[in-house]
């Protein structure tokens, strides 16, 4: 496949003029090298994950640095998060230097506390997700976004099944001693069932025969290497006892497809999960829409205890809120908008713009209004309104 335009990619080499250094974070696989590679031609590159050049670092690192030509591309630094300290070192003795050290991370917990610790004020930082529907038309629910299934879909399950297990062999284990790893892919599945519901980790342990405080480390371990987006609930007050607990999605779609068994279109119409499925897709293209602008993650839910549910809630830069329910569906329905409505109630319509967001041909992809005050939209059209 040829190489696809990234959003992100007019905000990196911004930063590069103004920063010495630009550490990119994101899933393996979602094309961090690629993109810094492209954006950076001429800057030496070092694969952090060679056993030698870990071991060289390890045993000198200021005799390995010393030896950089710079600009240089550090990738999956988080395998040697001491040499951050080092660069810090060489950042400070050349402070006007912009654009020398750029660094790439797949796992973002502790890679972030090493930057925090050693690169403050002198490191921006950017997330990169895989390819979104606004970056390439092959991006779907089906297929999700990782790079190299949308350049061979035909073997997408073979790359997904390698995807896990390269995963859970690399990244699981280097940030827990997890030593059933069957038990891991198990709760993985769990998981990808539970896609679009509220979290409930008793409910998730049970049958696992694990207990509550190991499922919170393991979605810790999803959520730090960009496998899952945790959406917490909207807390404004309305008067009414809410939910608290985080709904649960995955970055990908086509991996989540993988993991419940469905690889093909007609699986996909067929499938109990298809709304939760589409809900999910539609969270996953808010969030990467938000952070390919360099904007901070900004995505709620709103549920509470007498069971008024809206799927989405986006704070909007001039303080109205973007309220959004998600239909796998062809045809939007009036009926579609209920929730939106009874939420309305409770809040100043001007303070507010509402959308249903669902799935309708291309040939009749348009804006309308679906009842007063709410506007029927594909997710495309969605993203380009917020």
């Amino acid at each position: 496949m040829n190489y696809i335009h990234r959003m992100i990619e007019s905000q990196i080499s911004a930063a590069a003029r103004g920063f010495p250094a630009i550490l990119l974070t994101g899933p393996r696989r979602s094309g961090k090298t690629t993109v810094l590679r492209k954006l950076f031609r001429k800057a030496s590159y070092y694969l952090l994950e060679d056993p030698d050049i870990i071991a060289r670092i390890r045993s000198d690192p200021r005799g390995f640095l010393y030896d950089v030509k710079t600009p240089a591309i550090f990738d999956e630094i988080q395998n040697v998060p001491e040499l951050l300290n080092y660069i810090r070192s060489r950042i400070d003795a050349h402070p006007s230097k912009k654009g020398q050290w750029i660094i790439t991370g797949s796992q973002d917990a502790p890679l972030m506390k090493g930057v925090s610790e050693s690169m403050a004020g002198r490191v921006a930082v950017f997330q990169l997700f895989p390819l979104s529907v606004e970056e390439t038309p092959k991006a779907s629910l089906l297929k999700g976004g990782f790079p190299e299934v949308l350049g061979k879909p035909a073997l997408s399950s073979v790359w997904f099944r390698s995807y896990i297990q390269t995963y859970l062999e690399r990244d699981v284990r280097a940030i827990a001693a997890i030593h059933d790893l069957a038990v891991f892919r198990r709760f993985m599945m769990i998981l990808a069932s539970r896609c679009g519901q509220l979290l409930n980790r008793t409910d998730i342990a049970a049958p696992l025969g694990v207990s509550v405080p190991t499922v919170g480390a393991w979605l810790s371990i999803l959520e730090t290497t960009n496998q899952i987006l945790l959406v917490p609930p909207y807390y404004e007050n309305f008067g009414k006892r809410l939910i608290k607990s985080p709904k649960i999605y995955f970055v990908d779609s086509g991996l989540l497809c993988h993991l419940l068994g469905i690889d093909n279109e007609t699986a996909l119409k067929k499938s109990p999960f298809s709304g939760h499925l589409f809900e999910g897709y539609a969270a996953s293209e808010i969030v990467k829409h938000q952070i390919n602008r360099g904007k901070e993650k900004q995505l709620y839910y709103f549920r509470d205890q007498q069971g008024l549910e809206i799927d989405f809630i986006i704070p909007s830069s001039d303080r109205r809120l973007v309220l959004a329910e998600a239909k796998a569906s062809k045809t939007a329905l009036p009926a579609m908008a209920d929730p939106i409505k009874r939420f309305m109630r409770n809040v100043e319509k001007d303070k507010l713009s509402a959308f249903v967001i669902y799935q309708p041909d291309h040939l009749s992809e348009k804006e309308t209004v679906l009842v007063p005050d709410v506007k029927a939209v594909s997710l495309r059209m969605f993203l380009e309104k917020t």
